[in-house]
């Protein structure tokens, strides 16, 4: 699957020239959480994933409805690389993934570092990392880690925070923000 971008259906490819002609102003912090809740928006997520190759560029919502296969994309993408395990990662992240991305007005993908991780994986991982939590919200398709080049892990965490809908863990050393639909709180430097 290297190297591999996932094609739109026909359904998508027209509602992606749906939303090509819709100019929608990236949301203050103020109205996040409204863009997290509204109907009547375009919600986009795009991701590239440097261990698969894979890039993702999908329209999952359109007029307060999640895109069915738009969703199955996205749950091929954040699959568990090192096992090939797919599971139904949850749109709550999906949406404060979104809606950060919008905040932080860029057009650059998101570099996926983690999306699912089977219970094998997180059992590997923390083996290795005294950071890895024992029951991860990545081991329930709740959670990812991401970068972006062009934004500092600080900014990436004020954007996610603005959304008040979820944890967000800053990891400057590393360089990647977590992002999940779990409890409200944030932690991290």
């Amino acid at each position: 699957m290297a190297g591999q971008s996932f094609p739109a259906l026909t359904r998508r490819g027209l509602l992606g020239a749906f939303a090509a002609t819709v100019v929608v102003a990236a949301p203050s912090a103020s109205n996040a959480f409204g863009f997290l809740r509204g109907a009547g928006d375009v919600r986009r997520i795009r991701m590239y994933n440097g261990r698969t190759g894979e890039s993702l560029d999908s329209i999952y919502w359109i007029e307060g409805q999640y895109i069915p296969e738009s969703l199955q994309d996205v749950n091929r993408f954040v699959r568990d690389w090192r096992t090939n395990e797919v599971i139904n990662f949850d749109a709550r992240t999906l949406d404060i993934m979104a809606a950060s991305h919008s905040l932080m007005d860029t057009t650059e993908p998101y570099l996926l570092l983690s999306g699912y991780r089977s219970p094998k994986t997180n059992a590997m991982l923390r083996s290795q990392s005294e950071g890895v939590a024992r029951n991860s919200l990545h081991m329930s398709g709740k959670a990812a880690d991401l970068r972006l080049k062009s934004r500092s892990v600080s900014q990436m965490a004020r954007a996610a925070e603005a959304c008040s809908a979820g944890g967000v863990g800053r990891y400057s050393g590393s360089n990647f923000v977590h992002m999940d639909c779990g409890a409200v709180r944030h932690w991290g430097a």
